[in-house]
């Protein structure tokens, strides 16, 4: 019995002993949640969570950059041993950066950069050579000429900002013609309602590249209310824009990986915890997606 005491005394001294180690907390960051392309991103970064034996803490920002750094002073209350964050803004989450930089949290950015704080690895698709691929093949089916609209994301976000410059770099030796380029916020209702204007603008429209699947599937909503055919490219190949594809009723999709950046991004933390060198970039193939 007192050997038994003994025992018992002493595992209670040794701090841990009975527990399981404390799981790391890792925070995730995202612009929203109501987009399908983030949600698959947000499981691709679970699994690979569980796997690595990390506690991941996922915020919804809403497309608020007030919102996003609200999320960012919570997730450093909790003593989070990393952030990974889809900015909403490129500009304005260098604050929420700034302030993990203060707390010494590593801070990995995914899919869409920033423009001011430490950044330890930025894990992404190359948008500019995506943009620039949806270019080409609208350029091929219009024989390098006619009038095209542009449906633009988020305006300062670097998917936004490089996605059109790939886009107007590819067709800028081609008789094709921006005729009308807004904003639509990468969001589906806004780009049907954005569209429908376009339409009533321009009578001789071809073809339209949207900066993301949510905006091309509402412009394709907006084009079947007329009789009109015109080519409709999106950029995310979400899986209702392959559905699209597969019918008709899209041109292509550029391909990006959603699932494979978040867990990237877990991949990258661990290795950061681990004390390990990592890339300051980790680029994700892309493909484009035609019927």
């Amino acid at each position: 019995m007192k050997r038994s005491l003994a025992c018992l005394l002493a595992l209670a001294l040794v701090p841990g002993a009975m527990f399981a180690q404390a799981r790391p907390k890792v925070g995730l960051l995202l612009s929203t949640l109501n987009n399908p392309f983030f949600v698959t991103l947000k499981d691709g970064a679970t699994k690979e969570a569980k796997t690595a034996g990390f506690d991941l803490i996922v915020l919804d920002s809403q497309n608020d950059s007030a919102k996003e750094m609200s999320n960012a002073e919570d997730l450093v209350s909790q003593k989070v041993a990393a952030i990974m964050i889809n900015p909403t803004d490129s500009d304005a989450v260098g604050a929420a950066i700034k302030l993990a930089n203060r707390e010494n949290i590593p801070v990995i950015t995914l899919d869409r950069g920033a423009n001011s704080g430490k950044v330890v690895s930025h894990i992404a698709s190359d948008n500019v050579a995506g943009g620039k691929m949806a270019g080409a093949y609208v350029a091929k089916l219009l024989k390098s000429q006619g009038n095209v609209a542009e449906l633009e994301g988020i305006a300062g976000t670097s998917a936004a900002r490089d996605r059109g410059k790939g886009f107007n770099d590819a067709i800028g030796a081609t008789r094709i013609k921006v005729v009308a380029r807004q904003v639509a916020d990468f969001d589906r209702a806004k780009g049907m309602s954005v569209m429908e204007n376009i339409l009533q603008a321009q009578p001789d429209l071809k073809a339209v590249f949207a900066h993301n699947d949510e905006m091309a599937l509402g412009a394709v909503k907006a084009i079947q209310g007329t009789s009109r055919k015109i080519l409709v490219v999106g950029f995310d190949a979400t899986d209702d824009a392959i559905a699209a594809v597969k019918a008709g009723t899209m041109a292509a999709t550029v391909a990006q990986q959603p699932a494979l950046i978040g867990s990237l991004g877990v991949d990258t933390v661990k290795s950061i915890l681990a004390g390990k060198a990592v890339p300051a970039f980790v680029p994700v193939s892309l493909k484009l997606i035609t019927q």
